[in-house]
C-alpha cells in the first residue's frame, strides 16, 4: 500500500491534486461536486483523480450517482503516517 500511495500522490503529474483531494476527504466525506467547489478544480478533473484513487484502493465511495460521497479507505487509514509524509512533500 505504501508504494501505491507514493506513486499515486507523488509519482505522477496529478499527484498534488490527488493529495489535496485526499486531505479534503480526511476532513469530511464529500461528493465530487463539493470537492470541485471546495478545491477550485474542474469537476471532470476531480472525477478523474477520484477514479485513480479508487483504482488504487486509496478512497472508496458510499451512496449512488450524484449523492455518492468519497472517503479514505481503511487501508489508507492504516498507512496515514505515510499519507501525511507525502502530502507534506507535494503540497
Amino acid at each position: 500500500m505504501e508504494a501505491a500511495l507514493w506513486y499515486v500522490l507523488s509519482g505522477t503529474r496529478g499527484g498534488a491534486n490527488r493529495a489535496r483531494i485526499l486531505r479534503a476527504l480526511d476532513e469530511r466525506p464529500r461528493n465530487a461536486n463539493q470537492l470541485a467547489e471546495d478545491l477550485e478544480l474542474d469537476y471532470k478533473t476531480v472525477r478523474h483523480h477520484l477514479d485513480v484513487l479508487e483504482e488504487n484502493n486509496v478512497v472508496t465511495d458510499s451512496g449512488d450517482d450524484y449523492g455518492k460521497v468519497y472517503l479514505p479507505t481503511e487501508a489508507a487509514r492504516v498507512h496515514w503516517d505515510t499519507v501525511e509524509e507525502i502530502i507534506g512533500k507535494v503540497i
